[in-house]
């Protein structure tokens, strides 16, 4: 009767959202001030007042069109608005009929997956990785390919991406600025990257989609983040818009298919088709107006800038291990011993919640968002000296 396979992915474990949970009912018990709670990527900043404004404006509107269906890939006058911010931004001849607005980069991942995948083929990710990229490649009927990274850059490794590619190859996902590292790809990277595949492309006589999944774009200290359509033909960026503008329980975000593809046209049918299959169609309309109206409103980079300075900075004084984040707001630090896993669950001794790095495909680390209050990081700091001197004793 039960499906077996989401049956297992019902009861499978999903670290991060363990965690989390745990870190509410914890609160619930000892108080919210006496948790230090790093484990989920949920914003601490409220969305830009600009936000607030759409939404006021949007709900005085006719009370029946507010509420609308609008085509199944999203009103053509939203789909319109972020093709010309494409156009404006990133000069890419961005057309409304290859933009499929999603409810978040989640579903616009697996509609992509299950639009250019068929089942029995083969989609590479750079580990550590988002978790659900296996979730969602596995749903398509695809084998997830885990390569790792180059440490300690955490850029790709071009030469062992290659070597892992095979005629059954669909799809390479890439996601910078990274989630968990915090590594921004350099164009050096990017470009080398492109080049392999072009030349991929050609020895098989296949076709090798580049996966962009870009939830971070906006959230960068200083670096340069190259749009991937601009360096490589056949590349559909995956954006949520959860992060930029600090609305990750209102599940916005769209699929681009570059006009740049031969074929994006079909590409987008097919799109359009994975989106009807997977019942993924007509995301929130209200979520749909407001961030057409936001989507050159400025990320509050700031707060997180401060908070990576002051965790990065109270870690260096205890003795840490980590990767400097250049982007994102996630901080990859070297567990004090080789069991992520346990490392984690000591941690949790000092109401310190760190994320092991086995969830991302990776051994021996642990991710802290550091999106949280900065009092809250403060006041985390005695927690992370007592952690290390109990591994000292």
């Amino acid at each position: 009767m039960l499906n077996q396979r989401m049956h297992e992915l019902g009861a499978e474990p999903n670290k991060i959202r363990e965690l989390f949970a745990y870190g509410l009912e914890r609160k619930a018990q000892i108080g919210p001030e006496n948790v230090y709670d790093y484990s989920i990527g949920n914003p601490s900043v409220p969305a830009p007042p600009e936000v607030l404004r759409q939404f006021e404006t949007q709900l005085a509107q006719d009370p029946v069109k507010v509420h609308e269906y609008t085509p199944s890939p999203g009103d053509a006058q939203v789909r319109e608005a972020i093709a010309q911010y494409i156009r404006t931004n990133f000069d890419i001849p961005a057309t409304f009929g290859n933009v499929y607005v999603t409810s978040g980069a989640s579903s616009a991942i697996a509609i992509t997956l299950a639009a250019i995948s068929n089942p029995g083929d083969e989609v590479i990710a750079i580990a550590p990785y988002f978790p659900e990229y296996k979730t969602w490649a596995q749903a398509a009927g695809c084998t997830l390919v885990e390569v790792p990274a180059l440490t300690p850059s955490f850029q790709p490794d071009i030469q062992a991406i290659e070597a892992a590619i095979t005629p059954k190859t669909s799809a390479v996902i890439i996601n910078s600025p990274n989630n968990p590292v915090g590594t921004v790809y350099t164009r050096a990277s990017l470009e080398a990257l492109a080049e392999m595949l072009q030349r991929k492309e050609q020895e098989l006589g296949t076709r090798i989609m580049l996966i962009s999944d870009e939830p971070y774009r906006e959230i960068v200290y200083g670096a340069e983040v190259p749009y991937v359509p601009s360096l490589y033909e056949d590349t559909i960026v995956c954006y949520s818009f959860s992060k930029s503008l600090s609305l990750p329980g209102e599940r916005i975000g769209y699929i681009y298919v570059s006009d740049l593809i031969p074929d994006a046209a079909d590409i987008s049918v097919a799109v359009a088709g994975a989106g009807r299959a997977l019942g993924y169609i007509c995301a929130p309309v209200l979520l749909q107006r407001v961030v057409a109206e936001c989507l050159d409103v400025p990320s509050d980079v700031a707060t997180y800038e401060e908070n990576r300075q002051i965790l990065t900075e109270g870690l260096t004084e205890l003795g840490y291990e980590f990767v400097e984040p250049e982007g994102a707001f996630y901080l990859w630090v070297r567990a004090l011993e080789p069991d992520a896993v346990a490392f984690s669950e000591r941690a949790k001794e000092f109401e310190l919640l760190l994320v092991p790095s086995d969830s991302f495909g990776a051994q021996g680390w642990v991710r802290l968002s550091y999106c949280i209050a900065q009092k809250t990081i403060c006041d985390s700091l005695p927690a992370f000296r007592a952690l290390k001197e109990a591994y000292e004793a």
